[in-house]
Formats: C-alpha cells, structure tokens, sequence
C-alpha cells in the first residue's frame, strides 16, 4: 500500500510504508533487499524434510520409515494366509479327540496326535506373534525393529508349520491305510515343503545378494 504526500514542489509522491517493503520482490524472485527468496525456501523446505523424514530416500522413492510401514503391511498379508490354514488344521485336531473312533487309536497314533496339536499350538503362536508384536510396541517409533523380529517369527512358524503337516498327514493315513504308507508319505510331504518354501528361493536369494554386494543400508523390499 502507499499513501500519496505533498512534495516541496507541491506535487505528489507516493510514499511506501514499511510493510509494503517486506513483501515486495521483483520479476527476478528478489526481495528488495537483494537476497533470492526461491533459494531460501527451498533451503528451508529441505532442511524441513531431512528432519521429518528421518532418512534418504532410496530408488523407490521411500524413506527408511515408509518401507518399514510397507515392510509390515506386506508381511501381516502374508501371515493371514499361512494362519488360515492353521486354524482350520488346530480346529480339526481339537475336534478329533471328541469322536468315536479316537478311542480305538493305539499308543503310536495317541502320540502321534499329542505331538501333533502341540506342533499346531506353537505354530499359531508363531505366526500370530508379529502383530501381537507390533500391537505392544505400537507408537514407540521401532517399526523397523519390530518388522525384523516378525521376519524371524515369520520363518520359525513357516518351519513348525511344515512338520504339523507332517504329523496331521502322518495321522491320518495311519489310521485310514497303514503305518507304512502313512510314514513314507509324511517324509514326501516334509520334503516338498522344505523344498517350495525354503530352498526354491535360495538361488534368487543368493545371485540377488551377489548383485548387491556393493550396496550397503537396510534391506530395500
């Protein structure tokens, strides 16, 4: 804003407050005390960012926070899938012992169903672990920690699951066929799970890890 005053000459001036001067720039992006405004809101804004952002952005466009929130929506997808199958299975043993024919089992196959549903008990332990994890340490700022304890909880229950299998397999066809049958095929059923969930991913793992050898920081998935 400005006001027009009397001159000496008696012609008007305008006459330019000094809130009026704070503002101004001109076509250059300079305020009027010559310093590139552009420039010092860029400096802020990224200095701004580095301090909210706790990290460098890595090639996915993601902050160390944002891929550990990623990290752990992806992995509670993932146990959702593995923990279906184990609450129908727990379901099923559980039943069992309720029925007429459980009483007619010899002492292999009583065993055989002990072991079993105790197998089932700590898978589902296992696998339901992560999210109780992340649910105690919600809000304490350890994303990152927790989703790497659920990896590891994650892979234990993957591998307590494979021999409930086992030993459901090993059950039923015990009593439906026989024990030798029953055991060759409990050893297949272990030996293919083995090899689809552990060892089928070990070479991409491992010329993944080659290709990476010069790249240090935290897992990118």
């Amino acid at each position: 804003m400005t006001e027009v005053t009397a001159g000496a000459s008696g012609t008007k001036v305008p006459e330019q407050r000094a809130d009026d001067r704070a503002d101004a720039q001109d076509v250059d992006g300079r305020d009027v005390d010559g310093r590139d405004v552009n420039s010092r809101d860029v400096g802020r804004g990224s200095r701004a960012g580095d301090r909210s952002g706790r990290g460098s952005v890595d090639e996915r466009g993601e902050r160390p926070l944002e891929r550990a929130d990623r990290n752990m929506i992806e992995m509670l997808q993932e146990l959702r899938v593995a923990q279906t199958g184990v609450q129908i299975l727990f379901a099923f043993l559980l039943s069992l012992s309720f029925t007429e024919r459980f009483a007619d089992i010899d002492d292999f196959q009583q065993w055989t169903y002990v072991v079993t549903l105790l197998l089932t008990a700590l898978t589902t332990g296992l696998l339901v672990a992560p999210a109780a994890i992340h649910r105690m340490l919600f809000g304490r700022g350890v994303k990152a920690a927790t989703v790497r304890i659920g990896h590891h909880l994650f892979i234990a229950g993957l591998a307590s699951l494979a021999l409930t299998l086992m030993g459901a397999v090993l059950l039923v066809l015990d009593v439906a066929v026989g024990r030798t049958f029953a055991l060759w095929s409990a050893a297949a059923t272990g030996i293919v799970l083995i090899f689809l969930w552990f060892v089928l991913p070990l070479p991409v793992r491992s010329r993944n890890d080659r290709e990476d050898d010069d790249v240090d920081g935290d897992d990118k998935e």
